[in-house]
């Protein structure tokens, strides 16, 4: 719990610069300009938010568009975008990085954007470079100098913090309040190089950024931040240099495309950020000592002390995070056109279809996307290219655009071949409301042909052959932004799983081989609608009336060429010290090791275990603590350390025998003792069930009938299929 125990506010923080604050906070301040005149400051009121958002925000009512991706009529693509003009807004070697300081549970829970606060007043800044601050969006902030009860803009120069303005509560999470701030701070804080950082939670593509948490979570969209940001661009005279999302999951290609309007560099993240977050102290000091340097400059300055900052917390793993050249994100997005063009065109053909999503299924993925942690669908946009680079031409332009335009990134081992760029595909399709945002954000009306294809096939008995595109093409042969093309999505109902898919037919039923194994196969149609295979293992309850879900476990054999699948199980699972059996779900599968996460309660809260198996070691370690993915689709930022003394309940997903009644079943509570560990050990004396979940390409399942097997011992008894 590295910040609760940094933030002892009276003890730790106030020695250091903090202290000046509170003397500060007393004054009546006016900020002092680039020059040495005091600049006018100019008092607006934020809008007040008593209506939060539906949980779909498309461009209904949205007027102010930076950007406009549309199709000819001879099927090219057309990015329109507002002019900028490059007069710099300041004396040269200037310098004013904005912070949309959204502080959510990230600091009433943990202090984190104080932490980040007195990093910036620990930074070496002179008067020629400094942090302007808003700060908002938390029930409690852990310092006695910044208030809950509205928003407050302050500056961070000089190693001391200045209060400027004042406002009105209002939520963060709105469009209107990030271009109230946007507009006061340029008029007011000008300089030759801006950049802004929107700091908080982030969710990808789908749910933004910046949820806060006195506003029902409601969050910035990626067509609100458009709306914001072009209303400010009339005020300016120049780009910002950068706009950066310390958050995770915004480094993906639809929240380039939309800040590509207004900035020459995006610093952004394909996973998830600890709660450490980015280094301001080595921004600030790099700028003082370089206030010339340009965003790409900075930008490697951005990633290389975030990946140096996880590494002291030992997640530097997991850790990405990527530099973009926005001159060159609209080749990287007619180029990904003309391939999805190619792609779309060759899924006319149930197999290629089929071929390409299951490689999208196992191309590098961020933020969780299992049962255990939630979805958000982010998926590395060059592992998308990749997935059907066989089956269409084009795939080598995109990513040498790619490679072009992510000109630095820092990545760690479990996302080695992170590209820097994700995109939205849906892994597991959250219902038709998340289409309906997509269609919006989307940077390429084939490529959302092709997403839409699937899905179309989810509702038509996997039948795409009769599945046209037109209706999607129609919409972006308009640029009439005021136009609403969420309706078409309608169609679709809720297009969740049903656990239930009719695509998967046997060959040879589920059935105890001869040489003791558990198989089946897939005639060669079904093979075509299949994405993925795992096992699964349940527990049946000491009084036989409930089954106990363990988990899924990609530890199979599979014969894709064939359709034969096989188990390969042993009877050994995850558990804790005291014997009691996780239940856990895939998060990757990497080369020698597997990630998994399992779902407890941690200290009262419930949250997830990340494991790491490492199968060439014969190794178990744990990863850390991550709440996942909520409700509002916003991302946990904080990975925690299990320690000693941390009380475990594990939880599992449980099923009523004679009702089907599903609820959650809770294991003993168990206290680390020493060194945390995890077991991959034989499965304690029981009665167990074994069987398959097989997915299908268009992201519903099917769970198999199940074999019987008691464990005594050190051995396996399997009897009947139930």
């Amino acid at each position: 719990m590295r910040y609760a125990e940094i933030f002892d506010i009276g003890e730790i923080c106030m020695k250091k610069k903090l202290a000046a604050l509170l003397a500060l906070c007393m004054l009546s301040v006016t900020m002092t300009a680039f020059g040495g005149s005091n600049a006018p400051t100019e008092t607006t009121t934020a809008a007040q938010t008593t209506e939060i958002k539906s949980d779909v925000k498309d461009k209904t009512g949205i007027t102010d568009i930076g950007v406009s991706v549309s199709l000819d009529q001879n099927s090219r693509l057309n990015i329109q975008r507002n002019t900028a003009a490059s007069v710099p807004m300041g004396e040269n070697g200037t310098w004013t990085i904005f912070v949309y300081l959204c502080g959510t549970d990230l600091e009433s829970d943990g202090g984190c954007a104080t932490y980040d606060l007195q990093e910036m007043l620990d930074a070496s800044t002179s008067s020629n470079v400094r942090f302007v601050i808003q700060t908002g969006g938390t029930a409690l902030w852990q310092n006695e100098v910044v208030g809950s009860d509205g928003i407050c803009r302050y500056e961070i120069s000089d190693g001391e913090m200045y209060i400027l303005d004042e406002q009105p509560s209002a939520s963060m999470g709105s469009a209107d309040t990030l271009s109230d701030f946007l507009k006061w701070g340029v008029n007011n804080c000008p300089a030759a190089k801006m950049g802004l950082i929107f700091w908080n939670h982030g969710g990808g593509s789908i749910t933004g950024v910046c949820f806060d948490e006195l506003s029902q979570n409601d969050s910035l969209s990626l067509i609100e931040i458009d709306s914001a940001l072009s209303s400010v661009s009339a005020k300016m005279t120049d780009q910002f240099e950068f706009i950066g999302f310390d958050a995770c999951l915004m480094g993906t290609v639809e929240t380039a495309n939309i800040i590509a309007t207004y900035s020459r560099y995006m610093y952004g993240s394909e996973e998830i950020e600890p709660g450490y977050g980015w280094d301001y102290t080595a921004i600030g000091d790099f700028l003082s000592n370089d206030p010339t340097a340009d965003g790409a400059e900075l930008g490697k300055v951005v990633c290389d002390s975030f990946y140096e900052g996880c590494a002291e917390i030992d997640s530097e793993s997991g850790a990405t995070l990527s530099v973009i050249d926005l001159s060159k994100i609209d080749d990287v997005i007619i180029s990904f056109n003309d391939y999805a063009k190619n792609l779309y065109e060759a899924s006319d053909d149930h197999s290629v279809l089929s071929a390409v999503v299951r490689s999208i299924k196992k191309a590098d993925n961020y933020g969780g996307n299992n049962k255990s942690e939630g979805y958000t669908n982010m998926v590395d946009l060059a592992g998308i290219v990749q997935a059907g680079a066989e089956y269409a031409e084009g795939a080598d332009k995109v990513l040498s655009a790619i490679d072009k335009a992510v000109i630095y990134k820092r990545n760690g081992s479990d996302h080695s071949d992170a590209c820097g760029l994700a995109a939205y595909y849906p892994l597991e399709l959250q219902g038709s409301a998340e289409l309906k945002i997509f269609g919006d954000v989307a940077v390429s009306p084939y490529y959302l042909s092709f997403v839409d294809r699937t899905v179309y096939g989810s509702t038509n008995s996997g039948n795409t052959e009769n599945y046209d595109n037109s209706s999607v093409l129609d919409l972006w042969l308009s640029t009439d932004e005021t136009d609403d093309s969420s309706d078409y999505w309608d169609n679709y109902g809720e297009c969740e799983a049903t656990g239930d898919s009719p695509f998967i037919v046997f060959y040879d039923k589920p059935q105890l081989l001869d040489d003791g194994t558990y198989g089946f196969s897939l005639t060669d149609e079904s093979l075509e609608y299949t994405a993925s295979v795992q096992a699964c293992v349940y527990m049946l309850s000491e009084d036989m009336e409930d089954i106990i879900e363990l988990g899924l476990s990609v530890d199979i054999i599979p014969d894709w060429e064939n359709g034969i699948f096989t188990d390969n199980f042993d009877g050994y699972w995850f558990s804790l010290p005291d014997g009691q059996i996780l239940a856990v779900y895939v998060v990757d599968e990497c080369d020698g090791y597997d990630i998994y996460t399992s779902p407890v309660i941690i200290n009262g809260e419930e949250t997830n275990l990340r494991i790491t198996h490492d199968y060439t070691n014969c190794t178990v370690s744990i990863d850390g603590i991550w709440d996942g993915i909520d409700e509002n689709g916003m991302a946990a930022r904080n990975i925690y350390e299990l320690n000693s003394g941390d009380r475990i309940t594990p939880i599992y997903y449980a099923y009523a025998i004679d009702s089907d009644d599903e609820y959650y079943y809770y294991g003993d509570e168990y206290v680390v003792e020493g060194e945390p560990e995890i077991f991959f050990d034989m499965l304690y004396d029981g009665e167990y069930l074994y069987g398959f979940s097989i997915d299908d390409i268009f992201g519903d399942y099917l769970i198999t009938d199940f074999v019987n097997f008691t464990v005594d011992g050190e051995n396996i008894y399997y009897s009947e299929i139930s």
